[in-house]
């Protein structure tokens, strides 16, 4: 027996099998079950979701030999006949080739019949929005009030090009592109009934690669399985994609923890050796940034589990200010990469943008680099640029204050229910920071202190456990003694840390307005010109 692909040999033949498409399973079965039965329908979405496959099972849900139900027995003559596409009562048509006015009139010259073999002839119109103006006006009448035996079914990847007129006389359901998730667990249970060995991280690939499609992943998986000779590993998969692997991109977050430029380089050269696309690897990186940035603000919102632990770790290396601008440069880095004398050097130099704009943060890794308020905007300079720079251009740093000397302060605020003062002395940086920031001191009761969260800020509760933790523990080690923290969501009775912060900020922006209308200079400059002053530019020095 010839080989058959996997996009057919999987294609679901029962609602009960069918992927991603929830909401068109229920109507359907609720109004198959209850007997509502309408005479058209109308399936919209992009290829691969199952619109063709959904025509199929409604076609034997209709005529199946055990009555009209949401669960055909898809063993009866009618129900093996329609998956085997040989039931003469069901037709697809395609109106990509068959669209003229002629085709449409013989195709409704026939809807007059009675069912020869079935309960009810039932028309499926692929592409219907590729029929022309005078075909969708010659079915209008037959649509709307067809034979009490015929049904439509109307498939479109494009329903904006069909005319009002007959989006009316259609019920229509909107189908959805598979999430990533559920393409890498529809995938990972077909290769294990077929008994092929995979590695999970090459089915994430096929996913992403596949924007949506179920047909397109089962496709890749064909291929991949081909490239593969029998298996499916995550290296074989990203080279034959051509994709950028994720050793690559948690390479390049590592070296930028680290602040090593050595590092970096050593990614893009590996990269450029075995010829990897560099725009590429800017889009892959974009979107792991974006996906650590969720993970950062609402962790439910990751739905595969290891995934989620995977970008909460990185999540807890960078600030979320951080994450926002490296973004920015990693998209606009691709976009500049065709002005950049070659691919390579707009590469690397966008990589060097990430590490140069990076803010000061404490070091993940135990590097020893210094620590720093995670959103205070100070450029980190390259590595051994400091050395290089004119003694009379190095700034006069103050003398580092002792760990003694921390911890007393942290001690102090804590005793005078200073919590803003509390949180700038320990230094906390990323998730724990953003989530210590929008706090309200609400008690504190022995060892255990009582902070509230607005309701705007809810979400936080559901970050990883490890966040409180580490705030927890910062805390007891500056105090010398066990402290246990309780969140709680509410109402904000007084300022959190982040309120004050924003009120300080608006006060130092109201005086530089104030210094420079006052400005004899500034004065002159709007009076001789007719200029006006940008405030939203000024900033006290």
């Amino acid at each position: 027996m010839s080989y058959q692909v996997l996009a057919r040999k999987w294609r679901p033949k029962s609602f009960d099998t069918l992927v991603g498409q929830e909401h068109v399973v229920r109507a359907l079965s609720h109004a198959l079950d209850t007997g509502r039965l309408h005479h058209a329908w109308l399936f919209t979405g992009t290829r691969g979701v199952g619109k063709t496959t959904i025509s199929r099972i409604l076609a034997k849900a209709l005529n199946c030999e055990q009555g009209v139900s949401a669960a055909p027995c898809g063993q009866c003559e009618a129900c093996r006949a329609i998956d085997s596409d040989r039931f003469p009562d069901y037709v697809e048509m395609d109106a990509a080739s068959n669209r003229g006015v002629d085709d449409m009139a013989a195709l409704l010259d026939r809807a007059v019949y009675v069912p020869v073999a079935g309960r009810y002839k039932v028309y499926m119109i692929d592409e219907v929005h590729m029929l022309t103006g005078h075909a969708f006006n010659a079915m209008l009448k037959t649509l709307e009030e067809p034979p009490e035996h015929m049904k439509f079914i109307l498939a479109t990847t494009d329903p904006q090009k069909i005319p009002v007129t007959v989006l009316s006389r259609c019920l229509q359901f909107n189908l959805k592109q598979m999430p990533p998730g559920r393409i890498t667990e529809h995938l990972s249970g077909i290769l294990e009934a077929e008994a092929v060995p995979f590695e999970p991280g090459a089915l994430r690939y096929l996913a992403h690669a596949a924007s949506g499609s179920m047909r397109d992943a089962l496709s890749l998986l064909d291929q991949a399985i081909a490239h593969g000779a029998g298996s499916v590993s995550e290296e074989q998969v990203a080279n034959m994609l051509g994709a950028v692997g994720e050793d690559h991109l948690y390479a390049i977050l590592d070296a930028l923890a680290e602040g090593n430029a050595d590092a970096l380089l050593a990614v893009a050269d590996d990269m450029e050796l075995r010829s990897l696309s560099f725009e590429a690897a800017l889009q892959a990186l974009a979107s792991l940034l974006a996906r650590i940035a969720l993970a950062q603000f609402a962790p439910a919102a990751v739905d595969d589990a290891d995934e989620r632990a995977r970008l909460l770790a990185q999540a807890e290396r960078f600030d979320a200010e951080y994450l926002q601008l490296a973004y920015q440069i990693a998209i606009h880095g691709r976009d500049e990469l065709p002005l950049a004398p070659d691919e390579y050097t707009g590469f690397t130099m966008s990589l060097l943008r990430l590490l140069t704009f990076r803010p000061e943060q404490p070091s993940s890794s135990g590097t020893g680099s210094s620590s720093g308020s995670g959103g205070s905007g100070k450029a980190r300079p390259l590595p051994g640029n400091t050395a290089s720079m004119p003694a009379a251009s190095t700034p006069v740093a103050s003398a580092p204050e002792t760990a003694a000397d921390a911890n007393a302060a942290v001690a102090a605020a804590f005793e005078s229910a200073n919590w803003r003062e509390v949180v700038r002395t320990l230094k906390l940086s990323g998730l724990a920071r953003e989530c210590a920031q929008h706090c309200e001191w609400v008690k504190c009761d022995g060892d255990r202190l009582f902070l509230r969260l607005s309701d705007a800020q809810r979400h936080m509760l559901d970050m990883n456990r490890a966040v409180f933790e580490r705030i927890e523990s910062d805390l007891a080690r500056a105090l010398g003694r066990p402290i246990r923290l309780n969140f709680e969501a509410g109402i904000i009775t007084g300022q959190t840390p982040a309120q004050l912060d924003e009120l300080d900020s608006r006060e130092r922006h109201a005086q530089a307005v104030a210094a420079l209308e006052s400005d004899p200079f500034v004065r002159g400059l709007i009076e001789r010109f007719d200029a006006s002053l940008s405030e939203s530019t000024a900033r006290l020095l």
